[in-house]
């Protein structure tokens, strides 16, 4: 049936001029961890590893091991190329995985879609409308960890329109529209694509991009305003919180052997690209509007990748938690609104993770073993919190999470 696919849209592309290509991967990921974390769909897709949950006979309930293994994330590719019209070039793309209808370890995957857009290039502009990485989070580190480095820096496939023109062979300039999707805001009704759609702002990123031989380097700013309430059940409100996150990437490759990458962020909230943040209440006005102030938040990563049949990797983010820019309303410690990411928690003071890995590649077939250690220093909530931070800064202690994990992964 999939031959018969293949030969029928590489039919209908030939009367186009183009070409269609039909590619994927099947990938199983066996894992095992050493606590209960933040994980997405099979918890495959590891965040943090949660805090302590003390009982009442002093056992921490949350040092629990698991382990699980599944090939959901199994990959389908299409990309049809070389269709021209009028000195117009057009390329698209659709890709779809099976990571979708699995509620923790349980149910069935079925087919859910990652990306799906087409680009039109003329000279030296390129434009790109669809569902496609957000522009922040489109450099990763080379590690086959599912997370790919999230939440260290940004992660998010998203719903935008995006312009890149080349001034030259080492310069480009980068501007998206962007809207939210999968990944969204936190709010007082959760995480939802709501805030965004009442704002009546997209998100904008504007970036610069220098390329030279091997070496990459990106310099961008992010713009979100968001409406976190758009009436208070009785009249319109005026809510807004609107935040810039500038961010920096470089990458160094040596003669397709040896790759180091690294990126940093400074993040007002970012919980919209799966980044540790948020924002909280400041202030509410005789209408009954609210006034927010965002977290800030530093997360950095680093990558390093030698060899090519066997594949040596090595990989280290760090996060910190400022807190928030204007003091938090509430009273004795205790927030009044402070909507976080849902993959994280706001007592998160700090965090880390090390990640060795070694990949062996024989042709289309490729296995590996991945080493995970993520340590996070959380404050005791029961302390309460500083409002004048928006940090929770008593009873500092870590958890940390090991992680064991392997993959075997065939490429067609």
């Amino acid at each position: 049936m999939l031959a018969a696919l293949a030969a029928m849209m590489t039919l209908s592309a030939s009367a186009q001029e183009g070409h269609v290509k039909i590619s994927g991967f099947i990938r199983n990921y066996f894992t095992y961890d050493s606590r209960e974390n933040v994980s997405g769909t099979e918890d495959l897709f590891m965040y943090v590893p949660k805090d302590e949950s003390i009982s009442a006979n002093g056992t921490d309930l949350n040092a629990q091991s698991s382990f699980r293994f599944a090939a959901l994330t199994s990959r389908l590719i299409v990309d049809a190329t070389g269709y021209e019209y009028n000195g117009f070039k057009f390329t698209s793309k659709i890709e779809a995985d099976f990571y979708n209808g699995v509620s923790g370890v349980t149910g069935t995957a079925v087919l859910r879609l990652r990306q799906a857009f087409v680009t039109m290039s003329k000279n030296a502009g390129t434009l790109k409308v669809g569902q496609a990485w957000h522009p922040m989070a489109a450099d990763m580190p080379d590690i086959f960890s599912l997370n790919t480095g999230a939440p260290f820096g940004p992660f998010s496939r998203t719903p935008l329109a995006q312009f890149d023109y080349k001034f030259s062979d080492n310069f480009s300039l980068t501007a998206s529209a962007i809207w939210q999707m999968q990944y969204t805001s936190a709010g007082p009704d959760g995480a939802s694509a709501n805030y965004i759609k009442y704002s009546g702002t997209p998100e904008i990123y504007a970036g610069v991009n220098y390329t030279n031989g091997g070496f990459i380097a990106r310099l961008g700013l992010d713009m979100l305003s968001i409406k976190p309430r758009h009436n208070n059940g009785v009249d319109k409100v005026s809510d807004r919180i609107t935040t810039l996150t500038p961010f920096a990437y470089v990458q160094y490759k040596a003669d397709n052997s040896f790759t180091v990458k690294a990126k940093t962020v400074l993040a007002q909230a970012g919980e919209h690209v799966s980044l540790n943040g948020g924002y909280a209440v400041s202030a509410v006005s005789t209408d009954g509007s609210y006034s927010y102030t965002p977290t800030r938040n530093s997360s950095t990563w680093v990558s390093l990748s030698y060899g090519k049949k066997v594949q040596a990797i090595l990989f280290g983010g760090y996060v910190k938690n400022f807190g928030t820019t204007k003091a938090v309303m509430g009273a004795a410690g205790v927030p009044m609104g402070y909507y976080f990411s849902k993959n994280s928690f706001n007592n998160m003071n700090q965090m880390f993770r090390v990640t060795p890995a070694v990949l062996c590649n024989l042709g289309k077939f490729s296995y590996g073993v991945e080493y995970e250690v993520t340590g996070v220093q959380y404050g005791d909530k029961s302390k309460g919190m500083n409002l004048e931070k928006g940090l929770y800064e008593e009873g500092l202690h870590w958890v940390t999470n090991h992680r064991l994990q392997g993959i075997v992964k065939f490429t067609f």
